[in-house]
């Protein structure tokens, strides 16, 4: 008489079930799959698109933040001119430029160069260009400019010949722009 093994349960001979997933997690909750479908769900106007933020906190700003763009009128489209330039004082015409020499670079020997960046003289052009201000800022703007050159013992006959000298740097120049903006502020200019 042969004697053969005996076999195991049917129960035994399946593979041992998968236990469920963690729900600790995201991924097993469902939770990234369930926020994505609530945002695909909102309509188009309700989405908001969030400022870049750089790893330092602080959220990329416009140059001209904080003063509003210049809007055409009715009038100026049947007349086919150009918005009113939008009116700003003196010292916020220097610190328009600073910034704009900020957020597109700077340069010597040209007022503006193929990638954007701006001398001082460019970067006042480029503030009245875009409707901030007027030509008579500008010159009341460029006044105090050779007020503070002068009073800091760097007599320059324009501002342009101390932005081209070889021994001027950025910073020098950013940082002329924003004394002459606190000066035309206490002035009121």
């Amino acid at each position: 008489m042969t004697r053969t093994a005996p076999t195991p349960p049917p129960s035994l001979l399946t593979a041992p079930p998968v236990p469920p997933p963690l729900l600790a997690g995201p991924d097993g909750s469902g939770l990234v799959a369930e926020i994505e479908a609530y945002l695909a769900s909102l309509p188009a106007s309700a989405r908001h698109p969030v400022p870049y933020v750089c790893p330092h906190g602080t959220a990329v700003r416009s140059w001209c933040a904080g003063h509003p763009a210049p809007r055409v009128t009715l009038l100026d489209r049947a007349l086919r001119r150009p918005a009113r330039p939008v009116p700003v004082s003196a010292a916020d015409h220097l610190r328009l430029a600073s910034r704009y020499i900020g957020a597109h670079g700077w340069l010597q020997g040209a007022m503006w160069d193929a990638c954007g960046r701006v001398c001082l003289l460019g970067a006042q052009a480029a503030v009245l260009a875009h409707g901030y201000g007027t030509p008579a800022t500008v010159r009341t703007a460029r006044v105090q400019l050779m007020e503070v050159l002068h009073a800091t013992g760097r007599p320059v006959h324009s501002p342009d010949e101390y932005n081209d000298r070889p021994t001027t740097r950025e910073v020098d120049v950013r940082l002329l722009l924003d004394r002459a903006a606190a000066r035309a502020g206490r002035l009121g200019l």
